[in-house]
């Protein structure tokens, strides 16, 4: 017998950005179904580098990313755990003159947005940073910023959503989505029909078959974000790193071990899964020891990718849908949706509550310019 069970908000995907609006939506009073084919946090949002960065986010989305980095501050009074967040200050390396005028630019934008960047020389950001390579010319400090443990902070949100009468399925994979003229009709491959009155597209690489089901097809590809860890090692970097220009990100946990952020790894779209490829860590390597020279002597113990939606401008879609009255998008978020996460959920369910949402995301949403070229959809 297919089950019917009738609810005011069906959430597909269990990402962070999933979860979090779960979380948001019950706190609110209203009656959540979140539905996740494999395990909540399990996909792109628990496999990540963990950097909680405002640094470098393009214009557009950083008055969300500021709104996030408020919530993540008082996270445990929301969800019951700080998710592991260190404000270590998020510190982006130069190589050249060029490198420092481009951070240079971009600090007198991000001023615009309330976010100060502090450039620092040469000389003072080697005395401040003696592990950093002879090669590094400057930096600049983002002293707000930080990391956190992406294994555990959507599986909580989802548990602070259960808490406030949500409800969360897992293994349950969607195969298809419609509207009656009354209803969100969602089906799932076991034969169970939900029915809403919303729905929220939080799902991840998978998310342009559900925007394309409303006439809203997005040049959304498949990406899997490259990750490595070391052994443990006596503690020696306070900061999380990053490089002008991208291509390696690099932080020290609390017990020692080295992790690395970089490159992308091969996709198994159809399998959802993601298999780290050795020419790519190599790569990645060879950059980090160009950044922090005792990596070379430091062991690396396991690789992992996770599969993510990106974007041909590598913004997220977050907002309303053009088509169809209470669907509301967040997807693609590039490699870089773990730190909006928090904020993701808050403006999902303004959206919901009110039909507005306290940060701008105008600029991100699912009918931009930037996003009208015809692509593939996955």
């Amino acid at each position: 017998m297919t089950e019917r069970p009738a609810v005011d908000v069906v959430v597909v995907g269990g990402g962070i950005a999933g979860c979090a609006a779960a979380y948001n939506l019950a706190s609110r009073g209203l009656g959540v179904l979140l539905v996740e084919k494999g395990l909540v946090g399990a996909g792109a949002s628990g496999v990540n580098f963990g950097g909680v960065r405002q640094q470098g986010r393009h214009y557009a989305e950083l008055p969300l990313a500021r709104r996030s980095r408020e919530i993540w501050s008082r996270l445990a009074e929301a969800i019951g755990t700080d998710g592991e967040f260190v404000a270590s200050g998020h510190l982006k390396i130069a190589f050249s003159e060029t490198d420092m005028a481009e951070l240079e630019g971009y600090s007198r934008g991000a001023r615009d947005h309330g976010l100060h960047l502090e450039l620092v020389g040469r000389n003072r950001v080697t005395e401040d940073h003696p592990w950093l390579g002879p090669e590094v010319h400057g930096a600049s400090l983002c002293a707000e910023d930080g990391t956190a443990n992406p294994r555990i902070v959507a599986p909580a949100f989802a548990a602070a959503a259960r808490g406030h009468g949500a409800r969360i399925l897992e293994h349950r994979r969607v195969d298809r989505v419609a509207h009656d003229g009354e209803r969100f009709r969602i089906m799932c491959a076991d034969g169970m029909e939900i029915g809403s009155t919303w729905l929220i597209n939080c799902a991840g690489a998978w998310a342009g078959a559900i925007a394309a089901s409303f006439g809203e097809p997005v040049p959304l590809t498949a990406i899997a974000p490259n990750c490595m860890v070391t052994e443990a090692v006596p503690a020696f970097m306070d900061r999380s790193i990053g490089i002008c220009g991208g291509g390696v990100a690099i932080r020290q946990t609390a017990n020692g071990n080295v992790v690395i952020g970089g490159g992308e790894s091969h996709v198994d779209f159809a399998a959802g899964r993601a298999h780290p490829r050795t020419v790519t860590c190599r790569g990645v390597l060879r950059r980090a020891v160009r950044v922090v020279p005792r990596l070379a002597h430091i062991g690396v113990v396991r690789a992992w990718a996770g599969v993510e939606g990106d974007m041909p401008d590598h913004l997220p879609v977050i907002g309303s849908s053009a088509t169809t009255d209470r669907l509301v998008h967040a997807f693609g978020f590039s490699q870089h949706g773990f730190q909006l996460g928090p904020a993701v959920g808050e403006a999902i369910a303004d959206l919901v509550t009110s039909g507005r949402t306290r940060i701008d995301v105008s600029g991100l949403a699912i009918n931009r310019s930037s996003l009208q070229a015809t692509a593939t959809v996955v």
